[in-house]
């Protein structure tokens, strides 16, 4: 059960409530329980879901290569909503099955992203230079900021939504028991 009730889809403001149907309908979101909850700061919430959209639909990284870094950092921080999610079918439960950056299945690029989000999530202290050189063999400078920030999204979004039990619990007791 969330810790902080849920606005009820009725009462959302209109901006809120169009977003949360965009994203239900374009994938970027699969549930509706976490921004429910944010919808208790209207404003900030339509910000956050503005930029979660803006990467979604027109970011300038690889829609897979996104999916993969949300799924990793989603295993990191143990956010269960982001965990059952599925945003592209370009990721599949091969891939799924050895999720790291060591992976050869992955290309050299995907390797790379991994390998930052998860010091990105799990220890960030050893990004160092080196680590945006190899960047910089893969990625443009827009989409090396662009991971930089779908990353901090993805990590404080499942961080937040994990903490505050944001999400349907009958897709968390699903993956307890899988």
């Amino acid at each position: 059960m969330a810790r902080v009730t849920p606005v009820p889809l009725g009462k959302l403001t209109p901006a809120l409530r169009t977003l949360l149907e965009r994203g239900r309908s374009n994938r970027m979101l699969s549930s509706t329980t976490a921004p429910q909850i944010w919808a208790h700061c209207p404003a900030v919430a339509v910000a956050w879901l503005t930029a979660l959209e803006e990467i979604h639909l027109r970011g300038c990284l690889d829609e897979r290569l996104r999916e993969l870094v949300r799924l990793r950092i989603a295993a990191i921080t143990t956010c269960q909503a982001c965990m059952v999610a599925r945003k592209s079918d370009r990721v599949t439960a091969e891939d799924l099955a050895c999720l790291s950056a060591d992976n050869p299945r992955f290309s050299a690029a995907e390797r790379a992203a991994l390998h930052f989000a998860e010091l990105f999530a799990g220890d960030y202290f050893a990004i160092d230079d080196d680590l945006y050189l190899e960047l910089a063999q893969h990625f443009s400078t827009p989409q090396i900021v662009e991971l930089n920030l779908y990353c901090a999204l993805m990590l404080a979004g499942g961080r937040m939504t994990y903490v505050q039990r944001g999400y349907d619990e009958t897709a968390a007791s699903a993956i307890a028991i899988g």
